[in-house]
């Protein structure tokens, strides 16, 4: 067992190169994320998973497919899962006339957010894939998203009544959201990651406090949340301690929320080690949230490295750190961060921590998935994929 490999990096193409092989046998090196680029068909994703384990067997294979517009792989067999604000809508409807039943779309949405998790869980297991950055706990806070109250009481004729949102208060949220109300994002949530924890995947609930309430994207600028520490725990937040038995990662907002922390979420022992570990007794992964967008290069005002941005991510609380989009070209920033990393664990500045290598480790799946003729065939996958809006 490795002392603590905390960075995820990404490649540059569909396949392995040498140069791709050196970065990935680096000790401090625990996981890769994949994107579209790195698609070409079914086979070679196969091929490429099976050439990242033949590396390190340990390496977590990662994805960002959450249903939606966000999911890397589409074609060649994969379903399209629909975005999560899909099974809140189907939340709201309890039919209409004679077919009106309250709670039945309720029942109904849960049922189908299980069946996405198993649909999205089995089929990137079968390519090899480990682990996939989902699913969005963020609160929806479009204009005509449906309020708490209206969640408990939905009324006859279902979201039609209520209009479908025209946009979204987060401009990179939106439809990725499950639903306004906390307690309904929770509910769908555990129901999406038992579907996934059935396939023998985790699960990581993003963006940790929220980023849903913040019109700006964390991508291309630094948002900032002015509101208070209660007002975002009572909201935004609620979700995380509700999923404490199920959630088995998290991953923190690049978001200033100044009435707590000047620093963003994922660089603050304050959001993190204080609130998220303690006042939550929040005890699995931690992933910083990608150390390439803008959200994450400055702190305190300052334009930072990303070795830089690594070591304060990793000395808040984090236990695992991602530099995507990086490798493209030369890929010399993932180079100096590796570098940049070996010379800070020579020099004391960053101090391996065994027990987040422990919870790197406990995302790996420890069940054989099926292969995707296998699964094809399968009486659950196909009840499943009847079940999705």
């Amino acid at each position: 067992m490795r002392l603590h490999a905390p960075l995820i990096i990404d490649i540059a193409g569909t396949a392995l190169t040498d140069v791709d092989r050196a970065r990935l046998a680096h000790p401090l090196v625990g996981g890769i994320i994949l994107f579209k680029r790195n698609w070409a068909d079914r086979a070679a994703l196969v091929q490429l998973c099976a050439d990242i384990k033949a590396v390190q067997p340990d390496l977590l294979i990662c994805v960002d497919h959450e249903g939606g517009r966000v999911q890397r792989f589409r074609t060649d067999g994969f379903t399209h899962i629909p975005p999560m604000r899909a099974l809140g809508e189907m939340w709201m409807d309890d039919g209409k006339g004679k077919k009106y039943r309250e709670g039945a779309g309720a029942m109904r949405a849960m049922n189908a957010a299980t069946a996405a998790g198993y649909v999205l869980g089995t089929e990137l297991r079968a390519c090899g894939v480990d682990f996939s950055f989902t699913p969005v706990l963020d609160l929806d806070y479009s204009d005509l998203a449906p309020t708490p109250a209206q969640a408990l009481a939905a009324p006859q004729g279902g979201p039609g009544s209520l209009g479908r949102p025209s946009a979204s208060r987060s401009s990179v949220i939106g439809d990725r959201s499950f639903h306004r109300d906390p307690r309904v994002v929770a509910a769908l949530a555990k129901s999406l990651m038992h579907g996934l924890l059935q396939t023998g995947m985790g699960n990581c609930g993003k963006h940790f406090p929220g980023h849903g309430f913040v019109q700006a994207d964390s991508h291309v600028d630094i948002p900032v949340d002015k509101r208070s520490l209660k007002a975002i725990l009572d909201e935004d937040a609620a979700p995380y301690p509700w999923l404490s038995s199920v959630l088995t990662a998290v991953m923190p907002a690049h978001v200033i929320y100044p009435k707590v922390d000047a620093r963003p979420a994922g660089f603050s022992e304050k959001w993190l080690k204080d609130i998220l570990r303690g006042r939550l007794r929040y005890d699995g992964a931690i992933f910083s949230d990608d150390l390439s967008m803008e959200g994450a290069r400055r702190i305190n005002g300052q334009l930072i490295s990303y070795t830089e941005a690594a070591l304060q991510a990793l000395n808040a609380g984090c236990d695992m750190v991602l530099l995507c989009n990086q490798s493209l070209g030369f890929g010399e920033h993932v180079d100096q961060l590796l570098d940049g990393m070996d010379a800070a664990l020579r020099d004391g500045r960053w101090v391996p921590d065994e027990d987040s290598e422990s919870r790197r480790l406990a995302l790996l799946p420890d069940t054989v998935p099926q292969a995707w003729d296998d699964l094809m065939r399968q009486p659950a996958y196909l009840q499943a994929l009847d079940l999705l809006p």
